[in-house]
């Protein structure tokens, strides 16, 4: 009877145990998540992979996306640099793959090959992308990112853009956008620890 008891209130404890974990909060990431995701208008962009690229390209793939070009003197390296270092701590998330999209908004001065060998330089995992305005506007736009146009005519330019990085989820639909620190003094970057919170949190529950 003693023993009988004991196991009861052990079941008891056992259930209670599970029922305060079920209710506990649930950690929330910092990122803007999209609920539902949001779905991408067709687009077909130019690539650092050989071929053109289309929505289907980013199906079976979780994707980072951010704006930036070749010429770019701080935001871009540094962007790039963190992703590169942080893509290992993002890949033990997941069993799908992880890339970087570098989304060239300078395509005056960036062709194919400039942001070819530009993603390549940072692994394998970096896909670089241009297309000429009339293409690129709508795309970079849909994201929820922005870029400015160069006067016509200007040649040494810089070129004002988003330093958010958007997720895309393996269905090819928006999941996320990761918003840069804004410091005084310094470059605003997105925090690739905050991203990587962000992302273990994220990416579980996808299905």
């Amino acid at each position: 009877m003693q023993r009988l008891l004991v196991t009861v209130v052990a079941l008891i404890a056992l259930v209670a145990g599970v029922v305060i974990y079920n209710n506990l909060p649930k950690p929330q990431p910092k990122a803007l998540v999209y609920d539902p995701p949001r779905t991408l208008q067709p687009f077909v962009l130019e690539s650092s992979l050989g071929h053109n690229v289309s929505n289907a390209n980013l199906e079976g793939q979780w994707t980072l996306l951010f704006t930036g070009y070749t010429f770019c003197p701080d935001i871009c390296p540094t962007t790039m640099a963190d992703l590169r270092q942080v893509l290992p701590k993002l890949k033990q998330y997941t069993d799908t793959p992880v890339k970087v999209w570098m989304i060239s908004v300078d395509p005056q001065r960036d062709n194919v090959k400039r942001v070819s060998d530009y993603a390549v330089f940072f692994g394998d995992e970096f896909v670089g992308i241009r297309a000429e305005h009339p293409q690129l506007y709508p795309f970079v736009n849909d994201l929820g990112l922005m870029y400015s146009i160069p006067e016509e005519g200007e040649t040494d330019y810089l070129v004002n853009h988003s330093a958010a990085i958007v997720l895309v989820n393996p269905a090819g639909h928006r999941q996320a956008i990761f918003k840069a620190e804004h410091i005084i003094g310094e470059i605003p970057t997105v925090s690739m620890e905050q991203l990587a919170t962000d992302f273990s949190i994220i990416a579980p529950t996808f299905h």
